[in-house]
């Protein structure tokens, strides 16, 4: 395998490349020291959800052209980049171990990863980061595992790297969008939902990393299904419909609403799980909020049901909020600034000279 893909170590200038279900984003960020950034360049092209879901040669000549359009817009010169790999393609886990020092523990991880993954760990590309101690047993501490399958790790690194890019790290993206949505000084548990196109990316967070990763298979499509098929309208005009009117229980008599609540419901019953199940393992650090992005930050009325229904507060995060942009690209960013998240995430990745 060419180059060493690393999933979580440092890295020198790049861009970030996030190949989404309906569209491809990149961005290219500056330090501005203390954990402060400044927006370079972005740039973002659309694409048919069919292209990204086939892996046939047309589809991957097709994406690749995609991703030379929003790198040719956005003006990024750098060839190194630090791409995404979709939580349906990855697992990350927080496991558990004694206390020892960093050698010891590269040579118990590298001996027991077979108990944490559930995949075989000769066709497995894993990759590990240290939290620090355990929260509910202090002779313990915290390992973050992500780990991908070698063959697509592979396949998505010689389709990059054949585009003329040389790919420095590859991050799971419910890793990256902790990094861009979770605001600093938190001092409780956060839970961060990213509502995509086809599915959620879910974390809970306490310090400033994930506890507890999760995708959930229900997005915005999710929801545009149930109302084509309890409201009978197209796809198009139900997509407008969720978009304009949410989930407000008063508007076109409910009918959207109610036309979405079983599938609503089951998601919320889903979160309200992975909270409970986080409760349990950590009984002393309550979750103090949820943090909305993507389509949850966008569908009128969302926080409040997830509220309701969760019984913790929900905000919008902000994926720009450690980052400068200035006015011009704020007014062209407008309606798609919400999806960001993982690709400023990306970005953000401290880079070590």
């Amino acid at each position: 395998m060419k180059g060493n893909m690393a999933l979580i170590k440092g890295l020198g200038d790049f861009f970030a490349l996030d190949i989404g279900t309906n569209a491809v984003r990149v961005v290219q960020l500056s330090s501005s020291g203390s954990g402060n950034w400044t927006l370079q360049h972005y740039g973002y092209a659309p694409v048919d959800e069919r292209v990204t879901s086939s892996n046939s040669a047309e589809a991957m000549r097709r994406l690749g052209e995609v991703i030379m359009t929003a790198v040719g817009q956005s003006g990024i010169k750098e060839k190194n980049v630090v791409i995404g790999l979709p939580s349906s393609k990855t697992f990350t886990t927080v496991v558990d171990v004694p206390v020892m020092g960093e050698a010891e523990l590269k040579s118990t991880i590298k001996y027991q990863i077979d108990q944490y993954i559930p995949m075989a760990i000769n066709e497995t590309k894993v990759d590990w980061a240290l939290l620090g101690q355990s929260l509910h047993d202090p002779k313990q501490q915290e390992v973050l595992l992500a780990s991908t399958s070698n063959s697509y790790a592979e396949e998505r690194l010689e389709f990059i790297e054949g585009l003329g890019f040389n790919v420095i790290a590859a991050e799971p993206d419910p890793i990256a969008m902790v990094r861009s949505l979770l605001p600093t000084d938190i001092h409780d548990a956060r839970l961060i939902i990213d509502v995509g196109e086809r599915a959620t990316d879910l974390a809970i967070t306490f310090g400033d990393s994930p506890r507890l990763v999760r995708n959930i298979p229900t997005g915005l499509g999710s929801l545009i299904k149930a109302a084509v098929q309890n409201l009978n309208v197209q796809e198009d005009q139900a997509r407008q419909f969720i978009l304009k009117f949410g989930l407000a229980p008063d508007r076109l008599e409910g009918q959207v609403y109610r036309s979405i609540e079983s599938t609503l419901d089951n998601f919320a019953a889903e979160l309200v799980k992975s909270i409970k199940f986080f409760q349990t393992r950590y009984p002393n650090t309550p979750v103090g909020g949820i943090l909305l992005s993507g389509f949850a930050a966008i569908v009128p009325q969302f926080g409040e049901y997830i509220t309701a229904k969760t019984g913790v507060p929900s905000t919008i995060a902000n994926p720009w909020q450690k980052v400068r942009v200035a006015q011009a690209d704020q007014q062209q960013l407008g309606s798609i600034a919400s999806e960001f998240a993982t690709v400023i995430g990306l970005a953000e990745r401290k880079s070590l000279k």
